[in-house]
């Protein structure tokens, strides 16, 4: 599915129709042959990947217990334990990335916890930095020891973050850098 065109479509359609979507996706989310299919697929142990709503970013889990409506998970990342909905478990590798065509704005959807990005402070120097919490009208971007809060307007994606290592190497890219741990 690309989520891209899917998120454009969604954003032209009004207020009444993304509410009829919602309630026939619930549908689809509650019907019990489809979260049949997930817990059959689903073993103790296995390693999945899961939508992070809040970060909007897939993570990497470890499968502790499967139970009636949830499976409980424990991060691979960070360690910490979560139980989550069946539907939020990524069995078919998805890609589920929604890439910005054209030069859009950055808005919280096409943005992920992690994501590397720029933008012009109030006296006009360039930052970069990394997202670390999207809220709902501004991002918080992490830049040196300081954290930033910044419109999504005011965001432009850094389309090649991997020019180098960021500490070792604070030339791959103007600004100062450092790893910053969630």
């Amino acid at each position: 599915m690309n989520y891209t065109e899917v998120m454009d479509v969604l954003g032209r359609a009004s207020l009444f129709e993304l509410y009829r979507l919602n309630a026939a996706i619930s549908n689809q989310l509650d019907d019990p042959k489809r979260i049949s299919a997930v817990k059959k697929a689903l073993r103790v142990g296995q390693t999945v990947g899961w939508f992070d709503h809040v970060e909007n970013r897939l993570q990497e889990a470890k499968l502790l217990r499967i139970n009636r409506t949830r499976a409980e998970i424990e991060n691979l990342g960070d360690g910490k334990r979560w139980s989550i909905l069946f539907h939020q478990i990524d069995l078919d590798g998805e890609d589920v990335t929604i890439a910005t065509q054209k030069r859009q704005a950055v808005d919280r959807n096409r943005l992920s916890v992690g994501d590397r990005v720029a933008f012009k402070d109030c006296e006009g120097h360039e930052r970069f930095g990394q997202v670390v919490k999207l809220n709902t009208k501004t991002a918080s971007v992490q830049v040196g020891t300081v954290r930033w809060r910044v419109g999504y307007g005011l965001l432009t994606p850094v389309i090649d973050g991997a020019l180098g290592d960021l500490v070792a190497d604070p030339l791959a890219l103007p600004g100062d850098w450092s790893e910053v741990d969630a």
